[in-house]
């Protein structure tokens, strides 16, 4: 168990589940023409998957500027997500 989360391995599932969450929500929208818009559900996933991401460096062991970088990213991504929310 402790290997799963040595590589950062277990933070690969999680990210597989958000994946699959994110098409389901696509799907849903597609096909039934409910739920979230797509730039909706893409903005809610991607911050989040931004922060997995960096957990996944640092546990990985990669330098702090690509953790930098994720963490930038998921800021970034979250303004994005409040400013398109903001009414």
């Amino acid at each position: 168990m402790p290997a799963l989360f040595t590589g950062g391995r277990a933070i690969d599932l999680v990210l597989a589940f958000v994946v699959l969450e994110g098409m389901v929500l696509l799907a849903a929208w597609r096909f039934a023409g409910r739920g979230l818009r797509p730039r909706e559900v893409v903005s809610a996933l991607v911050p989040g998957a931004c922060l997995m991401l960096a957990l996944r460096a640092a546990l990985a062991g990669q330098s702090g500027t690509v953790m930098t970088a994720w963490l930038l990213a998921a800021l970034v991504s979250h303004l994005t997500d409040l400013a398109l929310r903001w009414k």
